[in-house]
């Protein structure tokens, strides 16, 4: 049974260390045969990727029932009855600012957003500078990059290429996330590929973000990027390049992707990225994954604390590693 091919993370020094910290833990543990990718996520405008929520936990009424505490699915809003100001109901110490959203743990999904009863929180939106990206992608410890875009906008999706320069060239795999652009979508994909192809060295694989960010919700949440997915399988002037789905991925698509007849199970020849026989190579999971690994890191956590490591809890860890291989099985060994 295989493991992942790329690991994605946000394009920032400390936690490209800290992934690679951790594919060498798990390659001690479980003796990895292959060192999966690790692959940096950019964006070349405004991005749901690229966004947190925020309030002011000061601002809530205290009667509030607190309906973003409730769908947040990353446990990134805490309420624990402390803030900046003030004393706590049971000490006269000055209450420290722990209330609100816990920026590490919000992934920006923006279930909290409509269902704040008083229209509190707010979406901060961020675009990754360009420069300390060609940095970062100099570094040895960097295999891949995802760029994220519209689809809309070629002009800025050519102003983040030019600018990361040769940086790109030591690349093993460089992948465009777009979301469903209808009949714009083949050539806003087609005119990207022209802009990248005069320095393009490597894999190139296009993403089809579906319904971003809510593979956790249920089985219907796939059906957005298998739809799409059928839409550029019958395209005949697609550029070339491997088809990846994601946004509403989940333990559902790969049975979604084989009734249509286009989930890829044997291995293809590099040349075939852009030809009928490749269909879909590939599957990335992103909230469904953080699920069904989350539950068990919290149980962890609840019996052992929030400092706790998984490789130091041999039980924990073999559950992660079931639930982890049961869903990238079928990806792998179809």
């Amino acid at each position: 049974m295989g493991a992942v091919d790329c690991i994605d993370c946000a394009a920032d020094a400390s936690v490209v260390s800290a992934v690679n910290e951790g594919i060498e833990a798990a390659t001690e543990i479980a003796g990895l045969q292959k060192r999966p990718w690790v692959m940096i996520s950019v964006n070349d405008d405004k991005d749901l990727h690229f966004r947190k929520a925020e309030f002011d936990p000061e601002d809530c009424p205290a009667d509030c029932s607190r309906p973003c505490e409730i769908v947040c699915p990353a446990n990134a809003i805490s309420f624990l009855g402390k803030s900046a100001s003030g004393t706590s109901s049971n000490t006269e110490l000055p209450r420290i600012l722990v209330d609100g959203v816990i920026t590490e743990r919000c992934y920006g999904c923006g279930r909290c957003l409509p269902v704040c009863p008083y229209d509190k929180i707010r979406e901060v939106t961020y675009v990754r500078d360009a420069a300390t990206t060609a940095d970062l992608l100099r570094r040895d410890d960097v295999d891949a990059m995802e760029i994220h875009t519209s689809g809309r906008q070629s002009a800025q999706f050519k102003e983040l290429w030019c600018a990361l320069g040769d940086s790109v060239e030591n690349l093993k795999l460089i992948a465009v996330s777009l979301p469903n652009g209808g009949a714009s979508t083949i050539s806003s994909m087609n005119e990207m590929f022209s802009i990248m192809k005069p320095n393009l060295q490597c894999f190139n694989l296009w993403q089809l973000d579906g319904r971003p960010m809510s593979g956790d919700i249920g089985r219907g949440a796939t059906k957005e990027t298998i739809a799409f997915a059928i839409e550029l399988a019958k395209a005949i002037n697609r550029p070339p390049g491997f088809l990846q789905l994601a946004g509403g991925t989940n333990a559902h698509t790969i049975d979604g992707l084989r009734k249509k007849g286009l989930f890829q199970t044997t291995s293809i020849a590099v040349d075939s990225s852009n030809s009928a026989d490749a269909l879909i190579g590939g599957i990335a999971y992103g909230g469904y994954a953080r699920k069904i690994v989350g539950r068990v890191l919290r149980s962890m956590q609840s019996e052992y604390g929030g400092a706790a490591r998984i490789e130091d809890h041999p039980q924990h860890l073999l559950m992660a590693l079931k639930e982890a291989l049961a869903l990238v099985g079928p990806v792998k060994c179809s």
